[in-house]
């Protein structure tokens, strides 16, 4: 029932996002076609919610404005997408919070290890759809060319390896461990012994194929939707930071778009993010994670106690990074979590 009524305010809180918008017979603005490209792979909860976006936009527009998706990376890697949007060859393009890293360091606050919790998910998305963080996070994109349009769920990262078991902390010592080009990231696999080695989405299953890396922390459905499970041999639960996958249109196009032609493609957003979270992705996580289970691959489930473990030993990366951030964002991030 808990989890009922969480699914039902998470669903409430993005529909609120743009509450009174208008319907499809409600549009009567010009005709458009714009592009949105990202890398998560087919059958994905990220994908189907931009398919779902898509759709909505389409339907709501009464077929006025057209949307061509390209997923699976098929334009590049997060960082070449996003610079796409940036200088304008792109009208919106998807990056995870950590490869937004690229653009300003100011994402990577998510990135520190265990500064949220998935009991406190609904807060959190709150806060990041109608609250202080989306506004904080506005005022940031802007500032970089770009428009943020969607929050959509990317899920909490675990680590999972080709050759070794993985119970505790002292597991991942001396591993290579791919990761993105957030530093946070890059030093939290340093604090745990692991060698870092940035590797782009597109090219992770060669590199844990070939053994250029020992393993990755990532979600299940983005790794078993990639096929990783094919190479992969042992997981274990750390959940140890989280991500989302924020779509974002270029600022300059964007201002010029008609009021009614943003109140339709705000709608679509809200509507599907909202769809995201209360059914894409908690189905997608449990098909991934049985997916996982069927090509055997060992996965261990921490405990309380164990997950303290890590969340110590991870500890001295805030004490590195925490004075690179506004205390304002950090507490208001903190906030959510209380």
């Amino acid at each position: 029932m808990n989890r009922m009524l969480s699914l039902a305010a998470g669903f409430a809180v993005a529909l609120s996002l743009f509450a009174g918008a208008g319907h499809a017979a409600d549009y009567n603005g010009p005709k458009i076609k714009f592009r949105v490209a990202h890398t998560t792979p087919p059958g994905n909860h990220i994908t189907l919610a931009f398919e779902k976006f898509k759709d909505l936009v389409e339907e709501k527009s009464g077929g006025k404005i057209k949307v061509q998706v390209f997923p699976n990376a098929i334009l590049g890697s997060d960082r070449v997408l996003m610079e796409g949007a940036q200088k304008g060859s792109l009208e919106m393009a998807v990056s995870s919070t950590p490869n937004m890293a690229n653009f300003s360091p100011l994402y990577q606050v998510f990135d520190l290890p265990y500064i949220t919790s998935p009991k406190n998910q609904e807060k959190l998305y709150q806060a990041m759809d109608t609250g202080k963080l989306a506004d904080y996070f506005k005022k940031v994109a802007n500032g970089i060319g770009l428009e943020p349009v969607m929050y959509a769920e990317y899920g909490y990262r675990n680590f999972v390896t080709i050759n070794r078991p993985v119970a505790g902390v002292g597991d991942l010592a001396g591993l290579k461990i791919r990761t993105t080009d957030s530093p946070v990231e890059v030093e939290v696999a340093k604090i745990l012994k692991m060698n870092p080695t940035p590797v782009a989405w597109g090219e992770t299953y060669t590199a844990l194929q070939q053994g250029t890396v020992d393993g990755e922390g990532n979600t299940f459905p983005h790794m078993y939707g990639a096929k990783h499970h094919e190479v992969l041999k042992y997981a274990v639960t750390s959940a140890h930071n989280y991500g989302m996958q924020v779509m974002m249109a270029n600022k300059a196009w964007w201002d010029k778009l008609p009021p009614e032609a943003q109140k339709v493609v705000r709608e679509a957003a809200a509507e599907a993010l909202a769809y995201q979270r209360s059914t894409l992705y908690p189905k997608n996580e449990a098909e991934a994670r049985e997916g996982f289970v069927k090509a055997g691959i060992t996965i261990v489930d921490l405990t309380d106690e164990q997950l303290d473990e890590f969340r110590k030993a991870t500890r001295p990366v805030w004490d590195k990074f925490l004075d690179k951030f506004p205390p304002e964002l950090v507490e208001m991030l903190l906030e959510t979590q209380k």
